[in-house]
């Protein structure tokens, strides 16, 4: 069982400025395109950094608080910031979080979340800029429909990972959550198949009834009984 990969869900035609676009320029190209923020790159295309909103309005607040906090002549105090500051390359957030057109949906998700992001560059084992994913094409992946869902567990899970005898397992899914009953060979494979039916992309939940060939006792282990939240 795979999750679906960046390169499935990525945006592949994406906007870019150069290290030496100005101020102005980079603002132009935001509200043009009604973006919020804007991948740097080489004259190969490859990634050097990220500049947002964010990094322009800061640019200019800072310009203005240092201005009035100067006690130097009246020259220095309405001196502009330096012309390198004003350039992509002074205001860009640099090194950025990337991922890998081969990159699961599921470690996108993880990285967006742990260093509070809202989207990833998509970069080839060069360096160069492909794409680039956001949540909301990561929701848009991870919100499936319940026939998709149940067909991914049908072949990838009980069809190839665990070859049942057919007809022992009975996947139902519903409004995104799955349950199942049949039985398995051995107890431990009741937590398997459960597990592995929760890493899929789109479920929320799963319950199950399932039993084991062995009876009801389980030699090691959590209980199985109830259900296991989807990420």
């Amino acid at each position: 069982m795979t999750h679906g990969t960046i390169g499935d869900v990525m945006t592949r035609d994406v906007v870019t400025i150069g290290s030496g676009a100005r101020f102005r320029d980079i603002a132009g190209v935001l509200e043009t395109w009604q973006v919020s923020a804007l991948p740097v790159v080489d004259d190969a295309h490859r990634l050097l950094g990220i500049v947002s909103e964010a990094d322009l309005l800061h640019a200019r607040v800072a310009g203005t608080e240092t201005s009035r906090t100067r006690q130097d002549s009246a020259r220095e105090r309405q001196a502009p910031p330096p012309d390198e500051a004003l350039t992509a390359r002074g205001l860009m957030t640099a090194p950025v979080i990337t991922v890998a057109t081969t990159s699961s949906t599921l470690r996108a998700a993880r990285l967006m979340d742990r260093h509070h992001v809202k989207r990833l560059p998509v970069v080839d084992g060069s360096g160069r800029l492909v794409g680039i994913v956001s949540r909301c094409d990561l929701l848009g992946a991870l919100v499936r429909s319940d026939a998709e869902i149940r067909a991914e567990i049908e072949r990838e899970i009980l069809g190839e990972a665990l070859c049942p005898d057919p007809g022992t397992i009975e996947v139902e899914v519903r409004d995104a959550v799955v349950h199942l009953t049949g039985e398995v060979d051995h107890p431990t494979l009741v937590d398997v198949v459960v597990r592995l039916c929760a890493a899929v992309d789109g479920v929320e939940k799963v319950t199950h009834g399932l039993t084991h060939a062995r009876g009801p006792e389980r030699p090691f282990g959590p209980p199985t009984r109830g259900c296991v939240e989807g990420w």
